[in-house]
């Protein structure tokens, strides 16, 4: 399942990989509430409407791939800037490995595409 939005606002790949880090989830996403654990740059753990969860950040092209790996529906995200058709949006990029969920659980994921916005 997976979702997009396009982000409020403009920047390069670089100031993105830049400002979205680890420890700067809590003031990107408003429904991730605290940084439970800092293990630095691209790891530790957070406190979000889900429960407490390892994350982890790799740099990509444009932008940014953050994952959760001992969730149970391997959610993951990425923010990416500088790719056609608008070189100047920020796209945020969503998905969980399953096809069809709760529809409860449907909503959080659409709450949390909706929560970002650039730091």
């Amino acid at each position: 399942m997976e979702f997009h939005r396009i982000l409020e606002g403009t920047t390069d790949p670089d100031s993105l990989q830049r400002r979205l880090t680890v420890p700067a989830l809590p003031t990107a996403c408003e429904l991730i509430d605290n940084l439970v654990e800092d293990r630095g740059t691209d790891q530790g753990v957070i406190y979000c409407l889900w429960g407490e969860f390892r994350v982890n950040r790799e740099l990509i092209h444009g932008g940014v791939r953050f994952s959760l790996p001992d969730c149970p529906n391997g959610v993951a995200w990425t923010l990416t800037t500088g790719h056609p058709p608008d070189e100047s949006a920020v796209v945020l990029h969503l998905a969980m490995h399953r096809r069809e969920h709760e529809p409860d659980f449907i909503e959080s994921l659409e709450a949390f595409a909706d929560a970002w916005q650039l730091p």
